[in-house]
């Protein structure tokens, strides 16, 4: 499981910096800027919910063992 949340990790990190190319600074809420700062966003919520998932499997496996 371990391996697999690494690998959604991974494609997240890769999906943030995608979408940061996209990103027009000078017109932030506008056409593919905002495409790319919602991918973001969604992106970051992603990585979020993995590093929360890894944590709950970390506390249940050491509880498990008590």
């Amino acid at each position: 499981m371990k391996i697999f949340t690494n690998i959604l990790i991974f494609i997240a990190l890769a999906l943030i910096i995608f979408n940061v190319t996209l990103l027009d600074f000078g017109n932030l809420f506008e056409g593919e800027s905002l495409v790319g700062l919602i991918g973001v966003a969604a992106s970051f919520c992603a990585i979020f919910i993995l590093l929360i998932f890894r944590m709950s499997k970390l506390v249940q496996e050491k509880t498990k063992n008590h």
